[in-house]
């Protein structure tokens, strides 16, 4: 299997998905915005991944890569390569199809549970409610033809799923601690004493029985991915 990652901060990879990829024996490439965002072609791709980031998708102007990795995107998901969008990479696939990305009502910072929505067979199953990691300030709608999969207190739209091998979650199920004391080192300012933002020391003082459970939220949900088949999971 091969696997192309899209990554937008140096500090936001793949966390706990590095093991899994390294598991499945992957050969794993990178485009690296913060560097030069040289996109490669699709062809041999099996599944991409679109890592989150502290920008808008919105930002063309300062960003002027959103453009083509937007395209790149839209491409590879024509082309019934399986896509999995984290954060900035779900919204990102909203934006790639069209759907509207916006500010949602409430930043969501820190641990805090989403909820599992009954879906039709073939498509991914969360938890009735489960904990997970968030760090993020815009929301998108849903694109067309996608099934919405989870939702929250403070965002609707969690996480999505397009036929059977596009899924974008708002949340991060890949967060190991280092990546949670990165995300707090460089954004330490946004925490904030709002509803849905944590303080720092709830944030890093989070179990390892947390991280253990999203680890293997997103295990299954890989697995899905993988085990694709065209003609399931179609609306």
């Amino acid at each position: 299997m091969r696997v192309h990652v899209l990554q937008h901060l140096p500090f936001e990879d793949l966390g706990n998905i590095a093991l899994n990829l390294q598991d499945r024996g992957a050969q794993v490439s990178h485009t690296h915005f913060f560097e030069n965002g040289q996109l490669p072609s699709l062809d041999g791709i099996d599944m991409i991944i679109a890592m989150g980031g502290s920008m808008s998708i919105n930002d063309e102007r300062e960003f002027p890569w959103l453009k083509p990795e937007k395209q790149f995107i839209r491409d590879a998901i024509r082309r019934n390569i399986s896509v999995l969008g984290v954060c900035l990479g779900a919204q990102l696939i909203a934006g790639a199809l069209g759907a509207r990305v916006y500010p949602n009502p409430h930043k969501e910072i820190g641990w805090f549970p989403i909820r599992g929505i009954p879906v039709p067979e073939g498509f991914f199953s969360f938890p009735s409610e489960c904990p997970v990691f968030h760090w993020h300030g815009e929301t998108f709608d849903l694109p067309d033809g996608a099934v919405r999969l989870a939702e929250s207190d403070g965002c609707r739209n969690q996480a999505f799923q397009i036929k059977g091998n596009v899924i974008g979650i708002q949340f991060h199920l890949e967060t190991t601690y280092a990546n949670a004391s990165a995300l707090v080192q460089n954004f330490r300012d946004e925490l904030l004493p709002l509803p849905y933002v944590q303080r720092e020391s709830d944030i890093l003082g989070a179990s390892p029985a947390l991280y253990q459970n999203i680890h293997s939220v997103m295990n299954d949900l890989l697995s899905h991915l993988a085990n694709y088949t065209p003609g399931k999971a179609r609306i």
